[in-house]
Parts: structure tokens; C-alpha cells; sequence
């Protein structure tokens, strides 16, 4: 595969997938493979189980998840582009503690609507130690990363939102102190919205019309009222209570135009700071906006109370 030079210096996929040590840890990807008309080999990524068996593949081989499984018809993450955040945030984390990117389990990552997948807390506990707590509104993908913990004997803290309006209220608790929050917000504003994209996701993959996503997902994962200006908005509001019990707020952007609005909200929340970083994969350019309450010179008491 074609080098992804774009990707974070650090990931791990930067060469592209390496499908001979891939398919030597999972063998059943091999009756996926096919080979592309450079004679590369690759998968069909507009075949559901061949993209899920190639996510199962690299968690596997690169983050030591000896399982992992998901629902029919959830949300299956491309593992690079995700991994990239990842990256991301540990730079982001570094500035705030001498520039030395902290590791270990002291580290406290919150990662709102983590998905059947649980893909981010493998990906950053693999890569740093880190300790996740993912919360989810849908029972399932609660249960669903439930059991991928469960085999794979994994100590991440889940919690269940019981309530759609809250982002933060009701899962942050009294005595947390998180480092760093995290989100993939559901970028459509409606179902109708979310079907559009589907079809634009199909025809850029060389497809006509077509009923199925190609990496599938819930309705709470793909749109909701608003769509992501309304949902990081909320965010921002919500995270104003718990300016003190969090270092760095962050969430994805995945439509460029929503940055400007969404600075002038953060102006009016009269955060400390907030910065926009860019991640570039491949042709594609994704980014994340991340605040903070807490001025500069008191952002490493977070990582000194974290060493005790």
C-alpha cells in the first residue's frame, strides 16, 4: 500500500497496512484479501465483514486485543485516522507538562460516546497506559464494550448517560479529575442528512445507491438535532461546570466551516485558551478543537498530582 505520509509521526500505520504480518496474526483476514490493479494487496472496504475483519486484524497485531467484536450495523472506526487523535492529544498534554508526554495509568482520559468499538480507549491504552472511563448513551455499545473488555481482561471504566440533553452532567462524577476529554461528535443534524452522506460515502468509493453504510453506525452515532455545531456548543456550555475537574476539553471537527462559530462560542465561554489542531490523512484533512479553563502556569499541578 502507498506510503499515508500525512499520518501522525507516531502512528503506527504511516506505511499503510502491512497485510502479510497482518494476515500471519489473524488468518482469517486472508479470505478477504484481494489485489488491486497496482498488485497491491488490500480488502474491499465496501464489504462491511472485510473492513470489521481488518479493524479485528490491527487491534490485534498492533494493540494486543486478542478479541474484538462488534454489533451488527454499529459504527466500524477506520483504526488509522483514529489512532491519529490519539497522537494528537498526547502532544497536546505534552505542552502542558514540560513537554514530556505523560504515561501511566495517573493519566485520566474521558472519552464522551465511546462506542461499541471502545476503539479509542484500546488505542491510547495500548500506546500510553492511559486510564479511560468511556460513556455511551446506548445500552448496547455499553454491553458491547463491556464484553471487549471482559476478554481481553482490560481495566476501563464505563458508564452508561442516561440522559440524551447531558454531555458531561451525570457521568462526570464529584472526585473525578480527568487530564483529557475526547469525542467523535455526531456531525449530521438529522437522519435525512445522514443518508445523504451515506450516499456520498458509496459513490466516492466507486458505488451507486445503496441502503448500507459502509462502516456502518447507529442513528445516536450519526446525527442529532443540530447536528455537531449544536452538539460541541452544548459541549462547551456543559463543560463550563466542570472547568476545574478537567485540563483539556477536545472534540473533533469534521466540517471546517463550524470553526468559526464555534471560536466565537468559546470567546463568549471565556475559557483560559483553546487551539485548533490539525491532522491531515491521506487526501483527507480532519482536525480538533480543544479548550481549557486552567491558565498555563497551573496546568502542570494536573500531571504533579497525578505522580502522587
Amino acid at each position: 500500500m502507498a506510503t499515508k505520509t500525512m499520518l501522525h509521526p507516531r502512528n503506527q500505520h504511516r506505511e499503510g497496512y502491512d497485510f502479510a504480518r497482518l494476515v500471519a496474526q489473524s488468518p482469517e483476514l486472508a479470505a478477504f484479501a484481494i489485489t488491486n490493479p497496482l498488485g497491491q494487496t488490500t480488502i474491499d472496504f465496501q464489504n462491511v465483514l472485510a473492513v470489521r475483519m481488518l479493524n479485528r486484524a490491527l487491534l490485534k497485531t498492533y494493540y494486543n486485543i486478542n478479541f474484538w467484536d462488534i454489533p451488527p450495523n454499529y459504527l466500524c472506526p477506520p483504526i488509522p485516522g483514529r489512532v491519529d487523535y490519539i497522537h494528537y492529544l498526547a502532544d497536546l498534554l505534552a505542552q502542558s507538562n514540560n513537554q514530556e508526554i505523560p504515561r501511566g495509568r495517573n493519566v485520566k482520559v474521558l472519552d464522551i460516546g465511546t462506542g461499541a468499538s471502545l476503539v479509542y480507549p484500546l488505542i491510547g491504552q495500548s500506546e500510553y497506559g492511559w486510564h479511560f472511563t468511556g460513556v455511551d448513551i446506548d445500552p448496547i455499545a455499553i454491553k458491547s464494550a463491556q464484553q471487549i473488555c471482559q476478554f481481553n481482561k482490560l481495566k476501563i471504566t464505563l458508564r452508561h448517560q442516561n440522559n440524551r440533553e447531558n454531555i458531561f452532567k451525570g457521568v462526570i462524577e464529584p472526585r473525578d479529575a480527568f487530564h483529557v476529554t475526547m469525542c467523535n461528535p455526531p456531525f449530521h443534524s438529522s437522519i435525512e442528512q445522514a443518508d445523504k452522506g451515506t450516499q456520498r460515502k458509496w459513490a466516492n468509493l466507486g458505488k451507486g445507491h445503496s441502503q448500507k453504510l459502509n462502516f456502518g453506525g447507529q442513528n445516536a452515532e450519526l446525527w442529532c438535532p443540530g447536528g455537531e455545531i449544536k452538539f460541541i456548543a452544548s459541549m462547551v456550555e456543559q463543560s463550563m461546570e466542570f472547568a476545574e475537574q478537567c485540563l483539556w476539553f477536545t472534540s473533533l471537527v469534521s466540517k471546517k466551516d463550524n470553526l468559526q462559530p464555534l471560536s466565537r462560542i468559546l470567546e463568549k465561554a471565556k475559557v483560559a485558551n483553546f487551539k485548533v489542531i490539525e491532522m491531515a490523512q491521506g487526501q483527507k484533512t480532519s482536525r480538533f478543537v480543544a479548550w481549557t479553563y486552567v491558565k498555563e502556569n497551573q496546568r502542570p499541578l494536573f500531571f504533579s498530582a497525578a505522580k502522587t
